[in-house]
């Protein structure tokens, strides 16, 4: 690893390692040690290790090793640190900025709120370091001075990888790196940081492109991490804390337990799945007591209020922060004794990386409790648990050949070069990984709506499979400058109580999208209410006595559980019912389950309560083996272990063959163990058997022809397309699911490949068919 029997600290400079002592860096970490030699070596490398391991400096002091020791040191950036997050950037800056200084080194930092002095500066003086974002990326490929700027670089360093890897900045990033590529006279070192991954291998591709050599360096979770899954009891105690809070007493006994790990630990985070948990949660504190040292954290609160969460919680103030996906990244609160995560995670790779928040040095144990409301959500929990334990993540789901950041960057390159062919596009961008399968006809696709667009994005010529720059390129640049950014701006709508004309809460875009329309019963503010209408960013509501059927109002931000984390729950189920039936106590189940899973016997417990009931009366219980369809009042609930994206699936599928083959509109809903069917009576359990017994004699591209016909009518698909639209530019940034009527969405996109690009995308991320 090292040099022969040293570190691999003993391999760099000897002013980087006094710098090194000075810093009080005893050993290389794991990582740094096996990190270090490779990157002096010139290769290509993805670290993967958890938060506060030193990927930063592992990446870092070997590069900083090379460029003082270049023979000559051109002038310009030689190297460009990418990171997702502006916040990061801040952390980053103090941490770097130690040891550019002592080395004589210029560190930037380069974003979309940089001041125009700073920018100038940067342009005069181009600094050695450079720390950017992707979207700063772009906007500087084609600054005619920065771009000279960049000729220089050597050494890309792209950090946090696992945020971007997934998503479409990773598209746009994995392109915009080929274009800086063409910029260079020679091919770049690049180095990715990662937490813990799915899909090693495909995330270190995407890191270099096609066809070059990477070498993949991965420290194991494991690293001693400690979980436990809590389902709390009411007491008497939560039950006079529940009157006290005006809330339920299992709200009140989750609280309590929560507050007593928190007064254990020096320092915690305490994780939710969205952001209007959080400030439930953080409220809820407050409530109970107004001096206990706890704070929110999330992306929607200003940059000073984030700031000063972080701060609070690095410098003692608090005891912990309440936060979302904000606080996963690894922006600098200090060192982290517990996180709590509230409700099931819902993926692996999450509690990894939450979990891996605490402890904040290889040397000590990262702890993590989970802390659950039901059964659903604790035998989930208690699954990802054992998942995490074990390193069994989720594949990585890479988006293929995006055709709007495909646009973008082609955008990008008219304005650079005045004139481009089909082929030279295709050339450059196919290697880029997500673009392995891009096709001629993909690039003509695109450059066909960039023709015919007004005002024109390009002139084409399709015969000689040439783009040419408008003579009037004015909106070719507000394009390219308009659409830096891949990710969505998300509308709030507020909920209308219509008797009164009063505000009751807000609801994310994604859960009007998919549930907005009148009929929808869901719960807000611990109440459950029917939708009356829709209108503008309004959603009318009418509040009713009967929960059933109710969807949280949270659902529409979490993200979804998969399919084998599902079947896994369903797995357990199907175990307490054949121990059942061998004649084993629920107690002897509950202390085989706390042996195997992550909790403790009263979590196990309480969480196979609905089984063993089920059971006891008589009735099969749902497995991952066993689809069970029950009728209720106006309902008929399929039971199914198949996970969120499957579900949504096979509901729009009921909902489809409903139609078609009944003629009967029913209202379907899902989550990752059921689907509910709102039927009004008018559908019987037996007729949703057969057509579920239709579905699995239907050959595939059937299902995907009906669930397609069943999709482009939603407003899961309706939100998609404006996404798509207004990254390609051809929707307002302002407009939204309520501005823009759905038949003439379609009308207007039918046949191009915004549409084509959409309807991708709800199959990649929405649905699996």
């Amino acid at each position: 690893m090292g040099s022969r029997g040293g570190s691999a600290f003993d391999l760099l400079a000897k002013p980087i390692r006094k710098l090194i002592q000075e810093r009080g860096f005893v050993r290389p970490t794991p990582p740094q040690e096996k990190a270090i030699p490779l990157i002096l070596e010139g290769k290509n490398v993805l670290l993967i290790a958890p938060t506060a391991t030193g990927k930063t400096e592992a990446a870092f002091l070997p590069v900083l090793h090379m460029l003082i020791t270049m023979p000559e040191r051109p002038r310009g950036i030689k190297v460009l640190y990418i990171t997702p997050l502006r916040a990061l950037n801040r952390d980053l800056l103090e941490r770097l900025e130690w040891w550019c200084i002592r080395l004589d080194l210029k560190l930037a930092v380069r974003h979309g709120d940089t001041e125009q002095r700073e920018r100038a500066r940067q342009a005069r003086s181009p600094p050695d370091v450079l720390i950017t974002t992707p979207e700063t990326l772009n906007a500087i490929l084609l600054g005619r001075v920065m771009r000279r700027h960049l000729r220089s670089v050597r050494w890309v360093i792209i950090d946090e990888l696992h945020e971007m890897v997934d998503c479409k900045r990773g598209s746009q990033l994995s392109l915009a790196l080929e274009r800086l590529r063409e910029l260079l006279d020679r091919e770049p070192q690049v180095i990715g940081l990662s937490a813990t991954i799915g899909s090693p291998e495909e995330a270190a591709r995407f890191l270099v492109g096609n066809g070059r050599p990477v070498e993949i360096v991965q420290v194991p979770v494991a690293r001693m991490m400690e979980l436990k899954v809590l389902f709390p009891q009411a007491t008497d105690e939560d039950r006079r804390l529940a009157e006290a809070l005006y809330t339920h007493p299992e709200v009140a006994a989750r609280l309590r337990v929560m507050r007593e790990l928190l007064e254990e630990h020096e320092s915690a985070i305490v994780f939710t799945n969205t952001r209007s948990i959080a400030e439930v949660l953080a409220s809820r504190f407050r409530v109970w007591d107004l001096e206990f040292p706890i704070s929110i954290h999330h992306g929607s609160l200003s940059k000073p209020s984030r700031i000063a969460a972080e701060r609070g919680l690095k410098d003692g103030e608090l005891k912990a922060l309440v936060a979302t996906s904000s606080l996963e990244l690894g922006i600098d609160v200090g060192r982290v004794e517990l996180v709590v995560q509230y409700m099931s995670p819902r993926q692996v790779t999450r509690l990894v990386q939450r979990v891996g928040r605490a402890g904040h040095r290889l040397d000590r144990v990262a702890k993590g409790v989970i802390i659950t409301m039901d059964s659903d959500d604790t035998l989930e929990a208690m699954a990802i648990a054992r998942r995490a334990l074990e390193e069994e993540l989720e594949p990585l789901k890479i988006p293929e050949c995006p055709l709007d950041a495909l646009a973008h960057q082609i955008a990008g390159e008219l304005i650079r070069r005045g004139r481009v062919y089909f082929y030279e596009l295709y050339e450059v961008f196919r290697r880029a990984y997500p673009y392995g399968n891009l096709t001629l006809k993909d690039i003509a696709a695109v450059l066909e709506y960039m023709h015919n667009r007004y005002p024109r994005l390009a002139w084409v010529s399709e015969e000689d499979m040439v783009a040419i720059k408008p003579r009037r390129s004015k909106y070719l640049y507000e394009y390219y400058f308009g659409t830096l950014s891949m990710i969505p701006d998300e509308k709030h709508y507020v909920v209308v109580n219509e008797a009164e004309g009063l505000p009751v809460g807000l609801l994310d875009e994604c859960f009007v999208a998919e549930y907005g329309r009148p009929g929808v019963k869901f719960v807000i503010r611990g109440r459950p209410w029917v939708i009356t209408a829709v209108r503008g960013d309004k959603v009318f509501v009418r509040e009713v006595e009967d929960p059933t059927g109710a969807i949280p109002n949270w659902v529409g931000e979490e993200i979804p559980v998969p399919f084998e984390v599902a079947q896994e729950v369903g797995q357990i189920r199907a175990f307490v019912e054949e121990e059942l039936k061998r004649g084993a106590r629920p107690e002897e189940i509950a202390s085989s389950l706390a042996g195997k899973y992550p909790t403790d016997f009263e979590t196990a417990l309480r969480a196979i309560r609905e089984t063993v009931e089920h059971v006891r009366l008589g009735y099969p219980a749902p497995t991952h083996r066993r689809v069970l369809v029950e009728e209720w009042d106006e309902y008929v609930i399929i039971h199914a272990h198949f996970g969120s994206l499957t579900n949504r699936t096979l509901a729009q599928l009921i909902g489809q063959l409903a139609a078609e083959r009944i003629g009967l509109a029913v209202l379907v809903q899902h989550d990752p163990y059921r689907i509910i069917i709102h039927t009004r009576g008018e559908l019987a359990a037996r007729e949703v058997v057969e057509l579920l017994r239709e579905a699995s004699q239907m050959a595939p591209d059937a299902i995907k022809s009906a669930v397609e016909r069943a999709v482009v009518r939603t407003g899961i698909f309706k939100r998609r397309l404006i996404h798509v639209a207004q990254r390609f530019g051809a929707l307002e940034k302002w407009a939204d699911l309520s501005s823009v009527s759905m038949r003439s969405l379609v009308k207007s996109f039918e046949g191009t490949a915004i549409y084509e690009e959409a309807l991708k995308e709800v199959f990649t991320f929405d649905l699996d068919v």
